[in-house]
């Protein structure tokens, strides 16, 4: 097992743990004092919980080498954990909404409101940690299921910090005025929180599902790609076809380039293996697939684009078209 490997397992361990015991606080937290936003973000946390579960199987999983039935490797693992992660963010959401609405309608009583300060304090202190974590090794492994899980956590973050601005005006108000009835508070925060939570679920299954979809990589991605392979001249004279893709943290690449038609193989071969080195040098683990073609003269639309070859050596019908 790879070092990459071994701190992307560590770190999900650590995500399932953290998030197992912020579940029990939250929940005991919230039934005691009576909150439901407390109990919708234990909802939240029990999500988290969830999803750093299917980021540990996934990365786990994900990491196995290609096979005779999967010889393209598992990557897809990864983003198929990451529509499953963002449908259950939907379910839990709609749920929190219902029971807030619920609580509206139908006064409820809030006592020790200190308890869902101290409660949401420690969870946004523990997650924001955690969830940074997270983000260091997601980007350094280039793994969608740890990037997931991380916002999963930085949005807990950001709902805790909501719940915990609502329960700080619950307790100062009955510290000021013990008669007034402000628990609805309570409820608003609770529906604040379900909108953040559907708004990161939308961002998480939309990315998943663009990898899942074989979707070509970013711009800055692909323009950096032709320009190692521009930086091969004059060795190559030309090239087409680039198509790309992303499964999991592994890219694909392939393209046609255009050679001297007396080129030997065996040169032609080396300028491959250079140009897999340099594009696996930026972009590592990727899976490149490079079809040689001899320059002959016979150009076609195709090939305009990505013709090398100084102007004076350009055949004049393709001087022509660009």
């Amino acid at each position: 097992m790879t070092d990459r490997q071994q701190k992307k397992e560590k770190v999900a361990m650590l995500s399932v743990a953290s998030n197992s015991f912020l579940v029990l606080f939250k929940v005991i937290v919230g039934i005691v004092i009576g909150s439901v936003s407390i109990i919708s973000e234990a909802i939240h946390s029990g999500m988290d919980l969830l999803a750093a579960i299917i980021a540990m199987f996934s990365v786990k999983t994900s990491s196995l080498p290609a096979d005779d039935r999967h010889p393209f490797g598992h990557g897809k693992i990864e983003n198929i954990s990451g529509v499953v992660e963002a449908l259950l963010i939907f379910l839990a959401a709609f749920w929190i909404v219902f029971e807030a609405l619920k609580k509206l309608n139908f006064s409820h009583v809030i006592d020790c409101a200190g308890w869902g300060v101290g409660v949401m304090l420690f969870s946004s202190v523990m997650n924001y940690i955690v969830s940074r974590k997270l983000f260091k090794v997601g980007k350094e492994a280039d793994s969608i299921a740890l990037q997931a899980d991380a916002w999963h956590l930085r949005t807990d973050v950001y709902t805790s910090v909501g719940v915990m601005a609502g329960m700080s005006i619950i307790w100062i108000g009955h510290k000021v005025s013990p008669a007034s009835d402000i628990n609805w508070i309570d409820s608003l925060a609770a529906l604040l929180v379900a909108v953040l939570i559907l708004r990161a679920a939308y961002h998480l299954i939309v990315q998943s599902i663009l990898d899942l979809i074989d979707v070509q990589l970013p711009p800055e991605e692909e323009n950096c790609i032709r320009n190692i392979i521009i930086n091969n001249q004059p060795a190559i004279n030309g090239f087409h076809q680039l198509r790309t893709r992303k499964a999991g943290n592994v890219r694909f690449v392939e393209f046609h380039i255009k050679v001297d038609p007396q080129m030997s193989v065996a040169d032609a071969h080396n300028i491959t293996k250079i140009l897999e080195q340099n594009i696996n040098n930026k972009f590592p683990e990727s899976s490149i697939n490079i079809h040689i073609e001899p320059c002959d003269g016979e150009c076609e639309d195709i090939c305009a684009a990505g013709c090398l070859l100084p102007a004076e050596k350009k055949p004049k019908s393709l001087r022509h078209r660009v």
